[in-house]
């Protein structure tokens, strides 16, 4: 199996509104931040949304995050977060994102998550939908993956 080099997902800027009390973008942004890169991590694979619900009501939801915390972002700073999955399972995948800070290439955060698939009927995990692991795979990286290519 080829693994691949993570996929651009997310820029934005951090704005004076990111940031807390003392001067840096407050945790909630970048858990708001990761999430509106998962979104895009599918994509970027060739699995869209609409494409999932053609398939039926099983889709992906996210089970567990967390969040290691590098290195602070500040008022101004240009962000990129690139991501990949990097396991496939029956029931759930694993992905993870880093986000950087665009001018130094500093690693500022990296986002550990377990998506499962989830049958919106039954209210249950569920296997995932046929011919969805052959398009996930072209987005299999190296767990370890760190440059910010």
């Amino acid at each position: 199996m080829t693994m691949t080099e993570p996929f651009e997902t997310y820029r934005s800027t951090v704005f004076p509104w990111h940031c807390d009390q003392f001067g840096h973008m407050n945790a909630r942004w970048y858990a708001a931040f990761f999430d509106d890169a998962s979104f895009h991590l599918y994509h970027q694979v060739g699995l869209s949304y609409g494409q999932m619900r053609e398939v039926g009501s099983i889709i992906p939801v996210v089970a567990e995050t967390t969040i290691e915390y590098r290195h602070e972002m500040l008022a101004g700073d240009l962000m990129i977060v690139r991501a990949g999955f990097t396991r496939l399972g029956n029931k759930s995948l694993n992905r993870t994102a880093r986000l950087y800070n665009a001018d130094s290439g500093d690693l500022c955060a990296v986002e550990h998550a377990r998506d499962v698939f989830f049958d919106e009927t039954t209210r249950r995990s569920a296997p995932m939908p046929d011919g969805f692991r052959e398009i996930l795979q072209t987005g299999l990286m190296p767990a370890d993956t760190e440059a910010v290519q």
